[in-house]
């Protein structure tokens, strides 16, 4: 959760950062149960479910697929997007700290 006093700019990127880490977790978790045939595929609404995870997550992993292939069918993607979004979020923290706040006095 986002404490209270950041600039509402960067609360709003994080919000949206870990919004995005939680439809990345979702998608991960669906693909596994699509894989092990647990959600059944030919449900209307499983498939628009699956459908929205990959509208929303393809555009990100596409491009990291291109550079790291699958390994033995284990996609990475996911995986460096999530160290990604921590990556982003900590910079954001650190930038707003030492930028906006100033040094301490």
């Amino acid at each position: 959760m986002i404490p209270v006093g950041h600039n509402p700019i960067i609360a709003l990127l994080l919000l949206l950062l870990d919004l995005y880490w939680w439809v990345v977790v979702i998608a991960v978790v669906v693909s596994w149960l699509v894989a092990f045939g647990v959600l059944n595929t030919y449900n209307h609404f499983a498939r628009s479910v699956i459908r929205t995870l990959e509208a929303l997550t393809e555009p990100v992993f596409r491009p990291i697929r291109r550079i790291i292939t699958p390994l033995g069918g284990l996609d990475l993607s996911p995986l460096i997007v999530l160290i990604a979004i921590w990556f982003i979020e900590y910079v954001l923290l650190w930038a707003e700290a030492k930028y906006l706040y100033g040094p301490p006095v």
